[in-house]
């Protein structure tokens, strides 16, 4: 089967790697490629698609596509971040050292990443004026070479790129605005599958999601190791950012409350996150979470 990571091939994305290489996936029968993916909305229309069979998508991502008519045929099957990471970076001298100070400046990301669509409804809850701030078309692969090279002011990017953002940067130190400061309620990647896989091949699931998740304990619990796999399978990584994005990671993996047990969703949480963006306009009423979760797949605390 194909796998897409989340977003290029990170160390936030190293647990799949890790999954592979450590035999979890093969002792439960399965052979996995490992793709690298190009963001939620991209993931999204790629799993649709048949592309791929499962991915990590930004939770949030997925209600504004699900919400706007969009990703139809997606269903989550479990949490990879327990809180979202999605955040703005910038670089000491930019100018950029609160949100308002966003006013004016050139911003670079994906067109279909969650952190510019939902920048409208962040920049809302901040107190920005999303008019005044320009965005940018950027490959995720060159994002930070956009930011470290000066020619725009701060990217979209998750809370735990800034090791690698510095690594790039060579001395600047990174300036990072967490959407979570405003939005505590939202989720950060699940993973997702089609309704059909889902209803159709539920042990195939379970297995995949079991290996994986298995494969993301492994990865935050062991860091040096995860970046050591991630650049053994992908040489153009680099493995102590990439360590020290697992590190960053593992607060916004293990659920509280839950103990070890990762890749559960609080169908409560995510209603307020629904009930969020209806408020701020970003997605109209309608959408529920038994519409989009499959309670019969995600792991139980």
């Amino acid at each position: 089967m194909t796998y897409l990571t989340s977003f290029g091939n990170f160390g936030r994305d190293s647990y799949a790697w890790v999954a592979k290489d450590k035999g979890f996936f093969r002792e439960v029968g399965l052979d996995v490629d490992i793709k690298p993916g190009g963001g939620t909305g991209d993931n999204i229309s790629k799993i649709e698609a048949g592309a791929a069979m499962f991915t990590p998508v930004d939770l949030t991502g997925l209600l504004l596509a699900r919400g706007n008519g969009g990703a139809k045929s997606i269903v989550v099957v479990a949490g990879i971040q327990q809180r979202t990471m999605a955040a703005l970076i910038s670089l000491e001298g930019n100018g950029i050292a609160t949100p308002k100070d966003l006013e004016g400046k050139t911003l670079a990301d994906s067109p279909g990443s969650v952190v510019r669509n939902l920048f409208p409804t962040y920049a809302k809850l901040a107190g920005v004026d999303a008019k005044k701030v320009t965005w940018v078309n950027g490959a995720p692969a060159n994002l930070i070479g956009l930011l470290a090279g000066g020619s725009v002011a701060g990217i979209g990017q998750f809370v735990v790129g800034e090791p690698t953002v510095e690594s790039v940067a060579k001395g600047r130190q990174a300036v990072v605005l967490p959407y979570s400061d405003v939005m505590s309620d939202l989720y950060g990647n699940v993973l997702v599958t089609t309704t059909k896989i889902a209803r159709e091949q539920p042990d195939l699931a379970r297995r995949f999601i079991a290996a994986l998740m298995k494969g993301l304990v492994h990865s935050i619990d062991n860091p040096d190791e995860a970046g050591r796999i991630l650049q053994k399978n992908v040489p153009a990584s680099s493995a102590a950012p990439a360590a020290a994005e697992c590190t960053l990671m593992s607060a916004f993996v293990r659920p509280e409350g839950s103990g070890d047990v990762v890749g559960t969703i609080d169908t409560k949480r995510v209603a307020r996150s629904i009930e969020l963006l209806q408020d701020n306009g970003a997605m109209p009423a309608g959408l529920t979470p038994d519409q989009l979760i499959s309670a019969d797949l995600t792991p139980k605390p």
